[in-house]
């Protein structure tokens, strides 16, 4: 077994949580970064489990850069894109505040499936608030760190192990993780897939652009935010549909006030859009939250949608447009999450945590001023 620097890193045997040294001799030959044990007992003790995902990664082989590694046989997939091995699950200290869904075997969400079906819009309290505040700064943190590793070689997973180990050192639960048994720390959508991709050990390629969706749970408040970013040269059709998408969130946050209705954001989103000759995912959509992860409002970014609710000082809730470069259709992977065009053309997505105000609105995850940006470049 190899030796590092510690970084913060803690054991992967289920239930250790010490820290972490080691790493297994044949994760660092594959390639795979992820993979640390305090000692060679805990690696022993979970060999067995371990060696699967070595199995997994010697499956892969390349032809003209595409992996032939394929879990579905059979299953016609709508782009360029393929699904890479997955590490193992990572793990979240036991004193650190967690979601009702984080140790559900099913990873239910058991709070929000008791107010299913309700159009009830919390109207947060000061402290509330203040909490919702907290939650979303850290969030944001979070975000920038796995943003910064974004380069061409870098997989998923590893942008993935940057983000849950920067929730931990924030005494966060990053809140993808179980929920409805999502098996990572945050989304990682890339190229033709609209969102909640599942980060794994695909390297990143010259030319890709992904999106990286990130949530936090802290002091039992949720904070959410995503950003889609450029993998070396990115060509200029991708550039201009993942500026436009930026374009179309930031005028609907332009309307946020007191009195507006939650329908009116996808005709604000949808006629950019359109103008640019790009199309509208209506699937996903915005959503409350709070102490809830999902919840009322819907917020559509389509037009002449029927969303429920007008907005009043105290909401929290999310814009989060996924505006696509061919037809506004989607499919999902096997997996169950993996949402992808229909077309198999690129899709972007940018999303902030809005909280509404007396006279308009507050962006909770919005980028501290003068933190550079590789939008500000075009």
């Amino acid at each position: 077994m190899a030796t590092m620097e510690l970084n913060g890193k803690l054991c992967e045997t289920t239930g250790c949580e010490k820290p972490a040294s080691l790493q297994c001799p044949t994760c660092i030959k594959l390639k795979l970064d992820s993979s640390f044990f305090c000692s060679q007992e805990c690696f022993k003790g979970c060999w067995n489990e371990h060696k699967k995902l070595h199995k997994k990664a010697k499956e892969i082989t390349t032809t003209n850069g595409t992996s032939a590694y394929n879990p579905w046989p059979g299953f016609k997939f709508t782009g360029e894109l393929r699904p890479y091995p997955q590490t193992p699950i990572r793990t979240v200290p036991k004193h650190i505040n967690r979601p009702d869904y984080a140790d559900h075997p099913e990873g239910f969400p058991t709070s929000e499936r008791a107010i299913r079906g309700s159009t009830n819009i919390v109207q947060l309290n000061d402290e509330d608030q203040e909490s919702m505040r907290t939650a979303c700064k850290l969030a944001r943190e979070v975000l920038d760190i796995g943003s910064q590793a974004v380069e061409v070689g870098v997989t998923a997973d590893e942008i993935d192990r940057l983000v849950h180990e920067a929730c931990i050192e924030r005494d966060c639960y990053p809140s993808p993780l179980n929920y409805y048994n999502f098996p990572k720390s945050c989304c990682t959508s890339i190229n033709e897939v609209i969102c909640h991709g599942i980060p794994d050990t695909r390297p990143l390629k010259d030319g890709d652009i992904v999106n990286i969706d990130v949530t936090v749970y802290y002091n039992d408040f949720h904070g959410d935010l995503n950003e889609t970013l450029f993998v070396g040269n990115v060509p200029e059709s991708s550039k201009n549909l993942v500026k436009v998408t930026h374009e179309c969130l930031s005028k609907a946050i332009e309307e946020v006030r007191p009195g507006v209705r939650y329908r009116d954001m996808g005709n604000i989103i949808q006629k950019h859009a359109q103008q640019h000759g790009y199309s509208v995912v209506r699937t996903y959509c915005g959503h409350g939250i709070h102490r809830l992860f999902h919840t009322s409002p819907n917020v559509p970014h389509y037009a002449k949608n029927k969303a429920v609710g007008v907005m009043k000082p105290g909401h929290a809730f999310t814009i989060e447009p996924m505006i696509s470069e061919g037809t506004w259709r989607d499919e999902t992977w096997p997996d169950n999450w993996t949402a992808v065009t229909q077309d198999g053309k690129r899709s972007a997505q940018f999303e902030h945590t809005l909280l509404v105000t007396d006279t308009g609105c507050d962006i909770l995850t919005e980028r501290p001023k003068g933190q550079p940006w590789f939008m500000d470049k075009l």
